[in-house]
């Protein structure tokens, strides 16, 4: 008899340990469609795609099935540009200061060859192909390109309501070899009249202008100034080490002094040796005016010091814009 009820409770014990199992076959949570396009504090997703003079460069932007299994059927997900989102976040974020809104991509800026991802059966990941064309476009405004998971009339799919989940709200960031966020620490600014006590900004962001050409705005200025544009200071990086700077707006006055010059050095991670620290140093002087944040009166300036700029790169990602650790 004793034999009898240990041989029940074994067979309850192996069909109770079978269920269990079978249910890890099955899904168990719902299967939503999101981008992957995580924000930052801007409320934007920041992407690094790099300037390619009069030529396009594509951007895969994953679309993902959340879930614990794999699709058991193929899923076309539609697309759609989303305007509104970006014009609510520019009025949360900043409120009446329009200067500061996020701009939309133009459609000359880029070309999406097919609104619909196709996710293949056996698989949670699929590609939005962008194929961006950044040529004349100008960094003083924030280009954003605003897209959304549109509903499916055939219901083979729900978009995730979840914030953020089902939005990318594109900040499209070009970078060559000179961009980037450059320290200035060791860049003095100077009135040319009155004090000679220096001003020191902590930073400095380069905006890509070309292949080999970049611009910042001038010694101590805001960037944030709603005139901002004014005081833009191309740098064109030249063969032979040196630069070459010029104005856009005439009224900065800008006078170069001596030979400004620019330095790359590459070194290797002692303790990572597949990352490489790569530096880019600028050596300038300048003067210029600013005629616009004091009315009828022009304040002068100097600006001298070194500009530097560290990009770390991981050698064993092909990609380059996956290689570079960003800011």
């Amino acid at each position: 008899m004793k034999t009898k009820y240990i041989i029940l409770a074994f067979m309850a014990a192996l069909f109770t340990f079978t269920s269990c199992n079978d249910e890890w076959t099955d899904e168990q949570y719902a299967q939503y469609i999101s981008f992957k396009a995580p924000i930052n504090n801007g409320g934007v997703s920041q992407i690094f795609v790099k300037y390619k003079e009069a030529g396009k460069v594509t951007y895969q932007l994953p679309v993902i099935v959340s879930g614990s299994t794999m699709l058991s059927n193929p899923l076309n997900v539609h697309i759609g540009l989303d305007k509104d989102t970006l014009d609510v976040l520019n009025v949360e974020r900043f409120h009446s200061r329009d200067d500061l809104f996020y701009q939309l991509l133009k459609p000359e800026n880029y070309e999406i060859p097919d609104y619909t991802v196709n996710i293949p059966a056996g698989e949670c990941v699929g590609l939005l192909n962008i194929d961006f064309k950044l040529e004349n476009l100008d960094m003083v405004d924030k280009w954003v390109l605003p897209l959304t998971i549109l509903e499916d009339p055939d219901h083979t799919y729900q978009p995730n309501m979840r914030k953020h989940y089902r939005k990318a709200l594109l900040y499209v960031t070009p970078f060559n070899d000179y961009s980037g966020n450059y320290s200035t620490t060791t860049t003095s600014v100077y009135f040319r009249e009155g004090s000679s006590d220096p001003m020191v900004v902590n930073n400095r962001t380069a905006y890509v202008v070309d292949d080999n050409t970049i611009f910042f705005y001038a010694g101590v200025t805001d960037e944030k100034r709603k005139d901002r544009r004014a005081f833009k200071i191309f740098v064109k990086f030249n063969e032979d080490g040196t630069l070459t700077l010029d104005q856009e707006d005439p009224q900065l006055n800008l006078k170069v002094i001596g030979t400004p010059t620019y330095d790359i050095e590459e070194t290797t991670d002692v303790d990572q040796p597949y990352l490489i620290h790569r530096y880019v140093t600028l050596n300038l002087e300048y003067e210029y005016d600013d005629t616009l944040e004091v009315p009828d009166y022009t304040v002068k300036y100097r600006a001298k010091g070194i500009m530097t700029m560290e990009r770390k790169i991981n050698t064993q990602i092909p990609d380059e814009d996956q290689a570079i650790e960003w800011n």
